[in-house]
């Protein structure tokens, strides 16, 4: 996908990228039955308080209701657009079923208007009453996708809707399957055993040069809701056992805002219930 730059009029404009996304959006206005309001949390909780820190304002954007469970089985359903989401990074794909019902589904890499996708049951294909068309767009359970094919938005539990791999440009694949679980390797390079009735699509994730984008200036995270980070060091004592002294001081432990050792310290988790299905952690 193209990537567009400006040339430097204003010294934000120097280094300023946008995605051109004439060369894939192809309608401006959502679907307004599947569209509702959110509300801003600004980062605080029920009572007010901070817990995100650096979180607020930014644009005003309408939520679009994203069909992640795939649960209207083994109907091919026609590709109508292909849009723009601004909670999200990946485009999403407007899809309507024989009946005339509209859903919104994230938009693989190459699908396009007037296309056909199917979600498959999983009794369909045990029965062999249809047999599984391995293409972009189409969601069907791990047993029957081939080990190697690149698939997102993968549930953890069955039946609960895709919870991993949905972010712009990203896949996972199949490595290999052993009785009830099909061992998945993530992008972070994790290795995650999932049952095989669990639901995936096939295909990358769209807007893949996502991730090359250079923001410019920072107004255009301003837009986006995030606030300036701001350094402890750069804070006053009160503020942050980081803060004062009289020029820089870096010869402090660092710590967090509220005292806790930021950097080698130790300290303990929260175990996950999902955690004993992890086969290799991501990173070293």
């Amino acid at each position: 996908m193209p990537i567009k730059k400006f040339r430097p009029y204003t010294p934000s404009r120097r280094f300023m990228e946008v995605i051109d996304y004439s060369k894939y959006i192809t309608k401006e206005e959502p679907e307004k039955s599947l569209t509702q309001r959110l509300r801003k949390s600004a980062g605080r909780n029920n009572q007010g308080r901070v817990t995100i820190r650096f979180r607020g304002g930014g644009n005003k954007r309408l939520y679009r209701i994203i069909d992640f469970r795939r649960d209207r089985f083994d109907e091919p359903a026609k590709v109508l657009s292909i849009e723009y989401d601004p909670y999200r990074t990946a485009f999403i794909s407007l899809i309507q079923y024989p009946d005339g019902e509209k859903r919104y589904i994230i938009a693989p890499e190459d699908i396009k208007v007037g296309d056909e996708v199917i979600s498959y049951s999983y009794e369909a294909l045990e029965s062999k009453r249809l047999e599984p068309e391995i293409k972009s767009g189409n969601a069907l359970p791990l047993k029957f996708i081939p080990e190697g094919i690149p698939i997102h938005n993968i549930e953890l539990i069955p039946g609960r809707g895709g919870q991993l791999v949905r972010a712009a440009g990203t896949s996972a694949v199949i490595l290999s399957k052993e009785g009830n679980y099909a061992f998945v390797q993530l992008p972070s390079g994790e290795i995650r055993k999932i049952h095989v009735r669990s639901r995936a699509t096939i295909g990358q994730v769209s807007n893949v040069d996502w991730e090359n984008i250079n923001w410019g200036k920072a107004g255009r995270t301003r837009w986006m809701g995030r606030k300036p980070h701001v350094r402890g060091m750069a804070m006053n004592p009160v503020d942050h056992p980081l803060g004062g002294g009289e020029g820089r001081n870096k010869g402090k432990i660092p710590k967090s805002p509220w005292g806790w050792i930021a950097k080698g310290g130790k300290f303990r988790r929260p175990r996950k219930p999902s955690d004993k299905f992890i086969v290799k952690r991501r990173g070293k």
